[in-house]
């Protein structure tokens, strides 16, 4: 499969030794309700993981603990071999439970047993990306990264895994990462509404490091704010847009990662980041989460 050269809102950014779309595509949607299990339309899919590479998208984004491993067979299916110009990034330090849980598994032996997994399932023989996340379903948690990323090394030293980052994570965890190893990418959730990472995000641009928010337009619960409605209205447009716009305008780092189990919507997303929002427009929104 080959990519179709097109202009993504946000340009590209350098994520590492790669150079990626400041758009790009999450994955997580693609699997069944709650994450788990099989979608409900399998060539929907497909078909919304092909258009997102048609459309130019080179940064994809995915977990095994997303079905689990549902979303990594989909997009094997969809896009292997993958065109040279596509980044794959993934997770671990969570498994799944039978409740639909997010259980952490963050020992030596689990993270060496999920980046197999991973590798399985994708089909590579080396992984892109791999974001050691922290924390637990209900955010980032104080406790030290450091073994967890030296176990990440061992597996980069081996050719497993090509660059490193971490998800859920605390400031703290950040700046004892970065002791251990370079890192290319900071995960955290983050949006209009959740703006806790406003100092770390202007930190890791001035290091040349990624930020790529998770749950961009509030994930589970959509984003609802006056004045978001307000700025869509003035615009003419929905309020989803101008949260992604938004984010782009935020800093040069960020990377979003907008997911969708639909071609068209994954359009619609396309079209609403590409909105240029007034120095007014960014003040009112900025009222939002400050």
């Amino acid at each position: 499969m080959t990519t179709t050269p097109t202009t993504l809102p946000g340009g590209t950014w350098n994520l590492g030794d790669r150079t990626v779309t400041r758009f790009g595509y999450g994955a997580m949607q693609l699997a069944g309700p709650w994450v788990m299990g099989p979608p409900a339309d399998h060539d929907g899919a497909i078909a919304v993981l092909r258009d997102a590479v048609e459309q130019g998208i080179t940064h994809i984004d995915t977990s095994g603990a997303y079905g689990p491993h549902v979303t990594n067979e989909l997009i094997r299916e969809a896009l292997h071999p993958y065109p040279d110009s596509v980044l794959i990034s993934t997770k671990v330090g969570a498994n799944r439970d039978a409740e639909g849980g997010w259980p952490t598994a963050r020992t030596p032996d689990d993270l060496r047993k999920q980046v197999r997994e991973n590798l399985e399932t994708l089909g590579v023989e080396t992984l892109d990306l791999v974001n050691m996340r922290m924390g637990d379903a209900t955010g980032p948690q104080p406790g030290s990264i450091t073994e967890a990323m030296e176990t990440l090394v061992e597996l980069q030293q081996q050719g497993l895994i090509r660059q490193l980052g971490v998800s859920n994570v605390t400031t703290e965890q950040v700046a004892e990462a970065r002791k251990v190893a370079p890192i290319v990418c900071v995960q955290n959730m983050y949006n209009l509404a959740n703006r806790g990472d406003d100092p770390l995000i202007d930190d890791l641009a001035a290091d040349g490091i990624a930020y790529v928010p998770f749950f961009p337009l509030g994930g589970f619960t959509p984003l609802q704010a006056d004045a978001l409605s307000n700025v869509a209205a003035r615009l003419d447009t929905k309020p989803m847009a101008i949260a992604l716009a938004w984010l782009l305008q935020r800093s040069e780092n960020v990377l979003l990662i907008p997911g969708t189990s639909k071609v068209a919507h994954l359009r619609e997303n396309i079209a609403g980041a590409a909105l240029s929002l007034s120095e007014k427009d960014v003040i009112e929104l900025d009222s939002i989460g400050r």
